[in-house]
């Protein structure tokens, strides 16, 4: 089954820009336009939960990393 498209419209990026979303229904994965996170869909509902996301600035040496560094 594959998201709403009027509840698509509507998701944003939990970080603090908000930005779109973009639905791959083939991976069941909704990825920031903005920041690059990748959220799962699972089973049906998406997981828009920051610490469960993959890659994003923390996962390509962006500013969250590099502050833990020093």
């Amino acid at each position: 089954m594959a998201l709403d498209p009027q509840l698509l419209e509507i998701l944003a990026c939990p970080d603090t820009h908000h930005a779109p979303l973009d639905y791959d229904p083939q991976a069941q994965t909704l990825t920031c336009t903005e920041c690059g996170r990748i959220f799962e869909v699972r089973d049906d509902v998406p997981v828009l939960l920051l610490d469960e996301a993959r890659g994003g600035p923390a996962a390509d040496g962006g500013r969250d990393a590099s502050a833990v560094d020093r």
